[in-house]
């Protein structure tokens, strides 16, 4: 740390990115993928799933994760056959019938949580209940056309089993959770205190639908609660650190950054706010991305900064931060997305993947930092971004993925982590997310291009992905019933109770004629006209709905953990900050759109920058 500091005296952050461009190289263009190619490239991925798959299924289940170079198996989670659930809606989602219905009666006859087995609660609930839960609603409903004869709710009664069980992590003074708990004994005496902000803010999905499909608002209350016990712990910079005490609610680690042990904290605000149309996470999802790309962002790259005074702790870009460019489609902020993608792309085509870190100011892999586990997130912001322009170029970034993998990581059962990406060097060990996310995302790449004929692309619903990448579906039941009373932050079981969403005429009107879309049309189910609509209150700002004259801190409970005088204070410097960083600012716009095949006009707009690369990007 003492060097680094050493260095940024002397060398700016400004002066670094720009050195890294001519490095880095981000207007890099390939050859564009044919249709043809697209086809077999599908077909390519659909082999890569099923050599993996088959290879966990042959040589590893029941165990927990595959080891592809020995093509023998282990237990790393919980125990519970963890590669399968967390592969069941990838099943689905190709189309196979046969082995999604045997999959899933097996679960549902064999798998028990009664054990005496201490789990992480973030994976356990993003790769387990997650997949129980997605591969439930497929299953269990016909419209999906995978529907499993005989099923009867037994992935929906697991999945209640297992959340019951890992209730007792919420019972702390800040409501932030313990980050394991024993799934038999409930919190270990000796549990760290201590935990991620990622790991107490990203289960507001999971636990959000299983209240809705369960009727029982215990799951969806405690996630909320955790969500606002972090949020009212921010800096006066809207920033959120990397680890906190979960009894005092003290930032033990307060490097703020969009990567490690922050990055799905960030995109659990904005996909809650997307599925369960709760504007409470809107409203905090639009505070902390303004937060970050003010501080954070240093275009096209992102550093972590002290939380508090904004200094530069950390130049490096490490692996998780690529899911941001998916996530800022989603959220309608388009051309930063590409800028950034176009950089983290250029650090997996030098070295054939991403390493977990690359040191801006050394211009190499950091230390410790060297390995690949087959992480997701760039091919998940590589398939929003072509899904968002249609651009050639996200094919060609697959079409290199693809490559990588099958030169680089296939191993004789499996696909192996890479842990040096220096000399490729190959680790036995498979990650269950390879075939949640990994696979699933390059798959819907290609099957994009060639005119897409499958459950997400022209299914009955449209989806949410979960930061497993597991699908979570917009059903009437989950998305469109209202059961939120804004005011307390309660969710109300009486069926006859429905809040609206307030959209005044003149809101209507500027959504309207907004330059900015959404472009998953699935989000137009947010203005339902299901649902009566009353005039708004009179309540000021970017959320209207109950309780008039109250600020939005006082309508959600959302407050600083500051004396009066300081909050005040610190309200004060907002708006002085405001004011002289009008350019710097980054809105966010969530509005439904008739289409998703058209692009942003104001990425139109911009069309001229992007052909300095030598790219097409007209519709």
């Amino acid at each position: 740390m003492e060097g680094w500091i050493q260095i940024r005296s002397s060398v700016t952050v400004t002066t670094l990115l720009l050195l890294l461009l001519p490095f880095l190289n981000v207007c890099v263009v390939g050859d564009s993928v044919t249709l043809e190619e697209a086809k077999q490239l599908r077909d390519e991925v659909g082999d890569i799933f099923y050599h993996a798959f088959n290879g966990y299924m042959q040589h590893a289940f029941p165990l927990d994760e595959l080891r592809p170079l020995s093509c023998a198996g282990e237990d790393t989670l919980g125990g519970y056959a963890l590669t399968l659930i967390d592969s069941l809606d990838t099943l689905a989602l190709l189309g196979d019938r046969q082995r999604f219905a045997a999959s899933v009666e097996w679960i549902g006859q064999n798998l028990r949580f009664d054990i005496n087995k201490t789990v992480s609660v973030f994976e356990t609930t993003i790769r387990v209940l997650g997949g129980l839960l997605s591969a439930h609603l497929i299953a269990s409903d016909y419209a999906t056309g995978m529907r499993v004869p005989l099923y009867d709710n037994q992935l929906l009664n697991l999945a209640e089993d297992l959340a019951r069980r890992l209730l007792p992590a919420f019972d702390t003074p800040t409501g932030i959770p313990f980050g394991s708990v024993n799934l038999l004994n409930g919190v270990d005496k000796d549990e760290s205190k201590i935990t991620s902000t990622a790991g107490g803010g990203t289960l507001t999905l999971e636990f959000g639908v299983l209240s809705r499909l369960t009727n029982d608002p215990i799951f969806e209350q405690v996630t909320k609660n955790a969500v606002r016990g972090l949020w009212a712990r921010r800096s006066k910079l809207n920033l959120v650190g990397a680890h906190i005490n979960v009894f005092t609610g003290e930032w033990t680690q307060k490097d703020a950054g969009i990567g490690t042990s922050i990055d799905s904290f960030y995109e659990y605000l904005l996909k809650a706010y997307l599925l369960f149309g709760d504007e409470e996470y809107l409203y905090i999802f639009q505070e902390a991305y303004a937060a970050a790309m003010h501080y954070l962002y240093h275009d096209p790259w992102y550093v972590e900064v002290n939380m508090d005074s904004a200094a530069i702790v950390w130049p490096l870009f490490n692996s998780l931060q690529a899911f941001w460019p998916g996530l800022q489609v989603l959220a309608g902020d388009i051309n930063p997305a590409i800028r950034t993608h176009a950089a983290f792309l250029s650090v997996w085509r030098r070295y054939g993947f991403t390493p977990e870190g690359f040191n801006l100011a050394s211009l190499s892999v950091q230390h410790g930092q060297k390995s690949y586990p087959l992480r997701p997130e760039l091919i998940e912001s590589t398939y929003w971004l072509y899904k968002a322009t249609r651009d050639p170029r996200y094919l060609d970034a697959g079409r290199d993925m693809v490559a990588s993998l099958q030169y680089g990581a296939r191993c004789p059962c499996g696909y192996c982590h890479i842990s040096d990406v220096e000399n490729h060097k190959q680790e036995d060990h498979m990650e269950s997310f390879f075939l949640a996310e990994t696979v699933k995302y390059l798959w819907l790449l290609f099957d994009l291009a060639m005119g897409p004929d499958n459950l997400v692309e022209n299914g009955p619903y449209k989806y949410i992905f979960s930061t497993e990448g597991h699908l979570l579906p917009a059903t009437p039941q989950i998305s469109l019933v209202r059961e939120h009373c804004l005011y307390y932050g309660a969710y109300c079981r009486s069926g006859d109770l429905r809040h609206t969403y307030f959209v005044s005429e003149a809101d209507k009107d500027n959504q309207e004629s907004n330059d900015t879309r959404f472009y998953e049309s699935w989000t137009k189910a947010t203005y339902s006209s299901d649902y009566t609509t009353f005039e708004p209150s009179s309540v000021s700002g970017l959320i209207k709905g109950l309780c008039p004259g109250l600020s939005h801190g006082e309508k959600f409970g959302i407050l600083y953990s500051h004396s009066t005088d300081e909050h005040h204070d610190y309200e004060t410097m907002q708006v002085q900050q405001k004011e002289s960083n009008t350019v710097q600012s980054h809105s966010v716009v969530v509005i439904p759109s008739q289409s998703s095949d058209h692009l942003l006009p104001e990425y139109r707009r911009d069309q001229n920058d992007s052909q300095t690369c030598g790219l097409d990007v007209t519709p």
